[in-house]
């Protein structure tokens, strides 16, 4: 994909929302706003690899630009499927063109077409009609509403297939409230680093409130114990952001 415009300089109206002016920007405003990106993305990416085979379905939750999907799409090519969920539509329309006419060589040097189906869908109240053997939710369930939650692991514990895996990487709360402080402080303190002003900082905290509502990790972690997956471990966190893999029963 081409460089991503900057996010330096943008400064919301009103609620966050994932419109036009946020998708021109959003790879740069990732990169600026996601300690370790890199390294999480990577660590995704390796983790996930471990589950997958030809013939397998893998499944993107809040796909965003199809920035998570692209890695496994890369490798694995033809031999599996691949579906991605996205509720903004000028990033659903950026992802489908990422992944229109996408071809990839078979073993044999065949070119054949990837099947990547980039779908306008509100978890809230719908989930996709596919059973997965790796589903990613990348800082996608802090969107959702707090009530819509646990339905959503739900889901994708029953739409994911024995011996399968969901990846989920959620910006997280602190229990006590000095630390946490802490760890907000120095999560600005990144993103002044970045190069974003205080002002920028505070308004697009402001504009966020209500929108993103993070839980502490514990949360999330009996969350995914209680919707059905029983080995459930942290593999990343950086102070207020934390990521975890759980595996369903083969």
């Amino acid at each position: 994909m081409p460089p991503s415009p900057t996010s330096l300089g943008h400064l919301p109206d009103g609620k966050w929302a994932f419109d036009a002016t946020v998708t021109a920007c959003f790879t740069d405003m990732l990169a600026r706003s996601i300690p370790q990106l890199d390294l999480m993305r990577h660590a995704v990416y390796a983790l996930g690899c471990r589950f997958v085979h030809p013939g397998d379905h893998l499944l993107d939750l809040g796909c965003s630009l199809g920035d998570a999907l692209d890695p496994f799409i890369r490798t694995y090519g033809a031999a599996c499927t691949y579906t991605g969920v996205e509720v903004s539509a000028p990033m659903r329309a950026q992802a489908s063109a990422r992944f229109a006419q996408r071809m990839a060589s078979d073993a044999y040097g065949t070119c054949l077409p990837v099947q990547v189906d980039i779908l306008d869908l509100d978890l809230r109240h719908a989930y996709p009609d596919v059973m997965a053997q790796l589903t990613l939710a990348i800082l996608t369930l802090m969107f959702i509403p707090l009530e819509h939650r646990f339905q959503v692991l739900r889901r994708i514990w029953q739409h994911t297939v024995p011996g399968g895996a969901v990846l989920l990487v959620e910006k997280v709360l602190g229990y006590d409230a000095e630390i946490a402080q802490l760890f907000v402080d120095a999560y600005h303190a990144f993103k002044q680093r970045q190069g974003y002003t205080r002002e920028e900082i505070d308004r697009k905290a402001l504009a966020l409130e209500g929108v993103l509502v993070p839980m502490p990790a514990a949360w999330n972690e009996d969350a995914l114990h209680k919707a059905g997956f029983r080995q459930v471990e942290c593999f990343w966190r950086w102070m207020n952001f934390a990521g975890w893999l759980a595996i369903k029963d083969a």
